[in-house]
């Protein structure tokens, strides 16, 4: 029986072999990490700088309003040339226009009076070349890995990057308040030089297939594949409707606050989500074992939902983190299965394009989200915009599941692309 138990416990650690067989995914993994976590130091620092210039809260919110324009041209037009270039190159070209753009960024905190046009300026330039680098890096992960790799491949990387989203904003924190901004654009420079570096050393990534230049009609072509393949769409949809309809951040404040009268752990509403899927990721093993990819993106989906309907119910701020931290842990759940369909299914050629489509759907589906929480919450209450959006989400999934009911039936063993890139990747 003790043996039976270690056997399933060892079947839940986080699996390591894509790290111990592959060169070039420890790149990725170490040159994404501290990319990454430079990135939420700035993420931290730019707001707070645009903050003590302006005193201005929509001046803050403006920088959203600045990089949605380059987010959606060049993700997509990204996305195909993704598909187009050596994949290496494109990485170190746009990390070097990130690293000119920092250090503007640096050399404007120096000014006796820092330009805010420079600042606005700067965040749509990052847009523009993050949004043409991260299909690019997305799109190599399959090719560095075994392709029974991929689902740990994804864990780890996601694992990475939720350490990020920890330390980064807590270290940018800590930065600001003590030593000033200067330091904290300069440790996301050094953070973004190293990682450049880093993917200079990776191998030669071009398509195995012919491609075809940049264009719309090669933009095009990649939507409708993404529309015909009904698994792919799916996972796009599923995601959107939870991020829409269930996205609680922009509440936090008002809900610790006003709600459960707690603001001084506010901080740990925060991280609560975060700590959550980094448990899940930690436990990830099992998840190679899983075949029915798209009924697990359902229900983790639905789980996220209904833990964050739950959350909102809290009678008090530690039951509130508690279900926000599961909420975090369902989503990563589903951001791993979503992830390894794409990556196991979706032929090279493609891979580009289709990343930068998943890219506008992660990112316009918690914008939207927000927008759509704050307005609820003015008309009816914080409790009810939380509440009413689990409840919806679990809904909206629900529905969307029936609609492309294909999904719910995807299985990796038979489904007639995964199987088609399983036997490319075999005779490779």
């Amino acid at each position: 029986m003790a043996a039976s138990l270690r056997s399933r416990l060892a079947r839940l650690r986080v699996d390591l072999t894509p790290w111990r067989g592959s060169r070039d995914f420890r790149i990725l993994l170490v040159a994404g990490s501290v990319f990454f976590l430079g990135g939420m130091v700035g993420y931290v620092a730019l707001p707070y700088q645009l903050y003590q210039l302006t005193g201005s809260n929509f001046a803050v919110g403006a920088m959203g309003l600045v990089t949605i324009a380059p987010l959606i041209v060049f993700g997509l037009y990204g996305g195909a040339l993704a598909d187009h270039v050596e994949r290496r190159k494109l990485l170190v070209g746009t990390g070097i226009a990130q690293v000119m753009i920092s250090a503007l960024m640096v050399a404007n905190t120096l000014l006796a009076h820092p330009q805010i046009w420079l600042i606005y300026v700067c965040g749509a330039l990052n847009a523009v070349a993050s949004s043409l680098q991260r299909p690019s890096r997305e799109a190599l992960l399959p090719r560095v890995v075994k392709h029974a790799e991929i689902p740990a491949a994804v864990a780890l990387s996601s694992l990475t990057s939720q350490i990020g989203q920890l330390a980064g904003p807590a270290l940018g924190g800590v930065l600001v308040g003590s030593v000033g901004v200067t330091w904290a654009f300069s440790v996301e420079l050094a953070g973004i030089v190293f990682a450049t570096l880093l993917y200079a050393r990776l191998g030669s990534y071009r398509s195995r297939e012919h491609t075809t230049a940049p264009s719309l009609r090669a933009i095009g072509g990649g939507i409708v594949y993404a529309f015909r393949r009904k698994d792919l769409l799916a996972t796009y949809l599923v995601d959107m409707v939870g991020m829409f309809l269930a996205m609680p951040i922009v509440l936090f404040p008002a809900f610790a606050t006003t709600v459960l009268k707690e603001p001084r752990l506010l901080g740990l509403l925060y991280s609560a989500e975060a700590i959550g899927a980094m448990c899940a990721s930690l436990t990830s093993g099992w998840a190679k074992h899983v075949h029915h990819q798209g009924r697990a993106v359902v229900l983790a989906t639905m789980g996220w939902g209904a833990a964050v309907g739950i959350a909102g119910l809290a009678p008090n701020i530690w039951f509130a983190i508690g279900f926000f931290a599961l909420a975090g842990a369902c989503d990563m759940v589903s951001v791993l299965f979503r992830s390894v369909i794409w990556n196991q299914t979706i032929p090279d050629e493609m891979r580009g394009r289709l990343a930068g489509i998943e890219m506008l759907g992660y990112s316009l589906g918690p914008l939207g989200g927000q927008a759509r929480s704050g307005l609820v919450a003015d008309l009816t209450g914080v409790r009810t915009a939380i509440v009413s959006g689990g409840i919806l989400c679990v809904a909206g999934v629900v529905a969307t599941s029936v609609w492309l009911r294909e999904f719910w039936r995807y299985d990796a063993r038979t489904d007639e692309h995964a199987v088609r890139e399983r036997e490319l990747r075999a005779a490779g």
